[in-house]
């Protein structure tokens, strides 16, 4: 990117690596200086809760308000019930409503920690795009919107030309997907003013067909603004782990594994993920990137503080370290470990070590756990553990248990009294 944006939206998104492709930068960027303006992410809502993949999205929306403008998060309610092929392998499976619902639900929560809502010139509204798709005409939708659209430029697109050219099937509700997003833009132009639509690098085609049907029946500029895809320094996508993916939602993932995955990120990536998910000056994220040796885990303990701070308060920030700190340098068992609760019928018979590590959820199935024990792997109150067959009482429990699975992963075991 040679032009270097002034505007203090533009700059900040810039310098900290959020910006891949821009339909006008410099047009953009005279917009940024100029007005206040309302730019619009749509988030889909295929699960309970969104994964620190989404943070890209969450953390440019926060920036927009942060620098005065005014950013909306659009709740895919309608979009959802067709699904996007966008970066898909294969057809999504068909959401009910009420899942969908629900799933709107567990997501509205995270938004609020991040974004304010209400009524001011930079609040943001949060708008469900199920408010015009569920009541739209299809003959309507067809003769007003579909006459914008080839269906040869459909064809071009890469969510669709590589389904094609690998032969997997795209449904013709898919295919209807772009059409519909870029109504959703029109959409918010038309009720909030809104000319400037972001999202991730996958979504560029969508977004372009956006901007271009407000051009063609408003005859008014709008922009379109990507990401990167952020990949980690192993060339896996953000948001996975070993055990899955890392959710934002405390009952999906407990705030002390959350702070723990951004502690344990790898050396490379420290510089790059201060810059996109805290707050630092861009100078302190260099400074703390550059750490090597030991000092670089003090840089990682600053990134889990500032990520875990921004969703869940810094009270639970430093709890966590507090635990972490707890168990890693002393040798003990924090109170914000994973914790399997057993009750007295469970115990009776006694229960086996390879049940406990299943329970919590440091092996995925039994002949992993078996492993892990065989393999000097697993510990148990910090010592190793070396026989698989091993059956507790009520009597071993009387005490909490530490439980763990290598050097990062730990949980304790309590018998409920």
């Amino acid at each position: 990117m040679t032009y270097h944006p002034k505007s203090d939206f533009l700059a900040a998104i810039s310098e900290r690596g959020f910006v891949a492709d821009c339909t006008d930068l410099e047009g953009l960027d005279d917009r940024f200086r100029s007005q206040v303006v309302t730019g619009y992410i749509g988030f889909d809502l295929t699960a309970t809760s969104l994964h620190i993949g989404n943070l890209v999205q969450i953390m440019l929306l926060r920036w927009m308000q942060k620098t005065g403008h005014r950013p909306i998060t659009l709740m895919g309610g309608g979009t959802t019930k067709v699904g996007d092929p966008s970066g898909k392998d294969e057809m999504r499976k068909i959401l009910s409503v009420e899942q969908i619902e629900a799933n709107a639900a567990g997501i509205r929560q995270v938004f609020s920690r991040y974004i304010s809502y209400g009524d001011g010139p930079t609040d943001s509204p949060l708008v469900n795009n199920a408010e015009w798709l569920d009541r739209l005409g299809y003959i309507d939708f067809l003769r007003d919107i579909g006459k914008h659209f080839t269906i040869n430029r459909l064809l071009a697109f890469d969510s669709v030309k590589s389904r094609l050219d690998r032969e997997q099937a795209l449904s013709f509700i898919e295919f209807n997907y772009m059409l519909l997003q870029a109504y959703d833009f029109l959409e918010l132009y038309r009720r909030h003013g809104c000319i400037l639509q972001m999202g991730g690098s996958d979504q560029w085609g969508n977004i372009v067909s956006g901007a271009d049907l407000i051009r063609r029946v408003e005859g008014v500029q709008a922009f379109g603004l990507t990401t990167p895809l952020v990949t980690r320094s192993d060339g896996k996508k953000m948001g996975k782990s070993a055990e899955g993916a890392v959710w934002l939602n405390e009952d999906m993932m407990t705030a002390y594994a959350f702070w723990q995955w951004w502690r344990n990120v790898d050396d490379a990536d420290v510089t790059k993920f201060l810059k996109m998910f805290t707050e630092l000056p861009i100078d302190e994220c260099q400074r703390l990137g550059a750490l090597r040796g030991s000092e670089i885990n003090d840089a990682k303990i600053v990134l889990a503080n500032e990520v875990t701070t921004l969703l869940h308060g810094p009270a639970v920030a430093e709890a966590a370290e507090a635990t972490a700190r707890e168990t890693f340098e002393k040798g003990g068992a924090g109170a914000d470990l994973p914790t399997v609760t057993l009750l007295d019928d469970e115990v009776k018979n006694g229960i086996s070590i390879v049940q406990l590590i299943l329970r919590a959820g440091l092996a995925k199935s039994g002949k992993e756990a078996k492993r892990l024990i065989a393999e000097g792997g697993a510990r148990m109150n910090d010592e190793p553990l070396e026989d698989a067959g091993l059956i507790l009482d009520a009597g071993a429990l009387a005490v909490p248990m530490k439980l763990s699975a290598g050097r990062k992963r730990h949980a304790l075991v309590k018998l409920e009294n």
